[in-house]
């Protein structure tokens, strides 16, 4: 599908080729990149930041995230039953987070602590549960990384409990029979209408509750994308006036949303560019981000050094974990999808 011709997201999603694994591996990456300068105490910033004035690297990767979920679930929940879509997502996101938070716990923390009653206390085992039920966050391990400048053991883990709610949230709303144009595109305008309005009453939102203001826009607004695919239009022109818009509001109050815009059509629009580096059957970059800050911070324990050091340092370490873990657990546990008669797409099976 050719993006100069007139067509839209269902005219590139109907080819069964897309950008989505690819595009998520890079913003795995990005996350690593951009929480260098934070793990070494490094003075400056990423280059994102210094282009945006406004996100760090692994904040845009983020949004990125929840704007390819938000399009990506919506297309599973709506092909699959309630049941193989609980299924789908359990053994998706549950497994790697599983192992990650075991290994955390009970290898990294046990070899690492330099608390000699280690494991008479409850933090090792609060940790584990916390992080594994998704349930919330646990960071820190006793004696762990304390001499670092930051001592959590994994500081990327807050976005999944805000992801499985959201899938929760998406399914009610299927069940309610709310996916679609008619009814979705209107409750999506009034929800980020509200937030933006709350957000702007309450100005300065804690950085907690900013967080699940901007994942949750950016999560509902991809499945918006989804649910809109038949009208909205993949254009160059249409996309070159959103980044015009953001060089102009670039520095202002109101940069924020142009980006917002911006970044949401251009996931989107990235995502089904012809002629780019397909990756179809192995996905690590969940693996990725699951192990890069935790690699990160063994870089800076053992290697230290400033932010392009520990980022090349721990792209390898965190790629030869995120293998390790797509090929011996993720793989594994996706292919159990099928007892539960789960529906993927040809297109990206891995993303599914």
């Amino acid at each position: 599908m050719n993006l100069t011709r007139r067509s839209t997201l269902a005219d590139h999603w109907n080819t069964g080729r897309n950008n989505f694994n690819l595009m998520r591996l890079i913003a795995a990456w990005l996350v690593i990149y951009g929480h260098a300068w934070v793990i070494t105490a490094s003075p400056g910033g990423d280059l994102v930041t210094h282009v945006t004035r406004f996100k760090f690297a692994g904040g845009v990767a983020v949004d990125v995230f929840f704007i390819i979920s938000g399009f990506l679930i919506a297309a599973s929940l709506q092909r699959n039953s309630v049941h193989s879509y609980l299924a789908s997502r359990a053994l998706r996101i549950l497994p790697g987070l599983i192992v990650c938070a075991a290994l955390s716990a009970f290898v990294l923390g046990s070899l690492l602590t330099t608390a000699a009653d280690y494991w008479q206390r409850p933090e090792p085992w609060r940790y584990f549960w916390i992080n594994a039920s998704l349930w919330s966050n646990e960071y820190f391990l006793p004696g762990v990384f304390d001499s670092l400048p930051r001592a959590a053991v994994n500081g990327s883990l807050w976005t999944l409990p805000i992801e499985a709610r959201l899938y929760l949230a998406l399914l009610v709303a299927s069940v309610a029979g709310l996916l679609t144009p008619r009814r979705y595109t209107p409750l999506w305008a009034l929800a980020l209408a509200g937030a933006y309005a709350y957000a702007v009453w309450r100005h300065p939102l804690p950085e907690w509750l900013a967080n699940i203001i901007w994942c949750t826009a950016f999560f509902i607004t991809g499945t918006a994308l989804w649910v809109n695919r038949e009208r909205v239009r993949m254009s160059w022109w249409l996309m070159a006036l959103l980044l015009a818009v953001c060089a102009a509001t670039r520095g202002s109050p109101w940069f924020h949303l142009a980006y917002f815009a911006t970044l949401s059509y251009g996931t989107l629009f990235m995502a089904f560019m012809p002629k780019l580096p397909m990756i179809r059957h192995n996905d690590l970059s969940y693996g990725l981000y699951l192990y890069g800050w935790p690699s990160a911070q063994l870089v800076q324990a053992f290697a230290p050094g400033g932010a392009l050091h520990n980022t090349f340092w721990t792209t390898l370490l965190a790629l030869a974990l995120a293998a390790a873990s797509w090929f011996l657990v993720e793989r594994p546990a996706l292919r159990l999808k099928r007892r539960f008669g789960t529906r993927t797409p040809a297109a990206s099976p891995a993303s599914a």
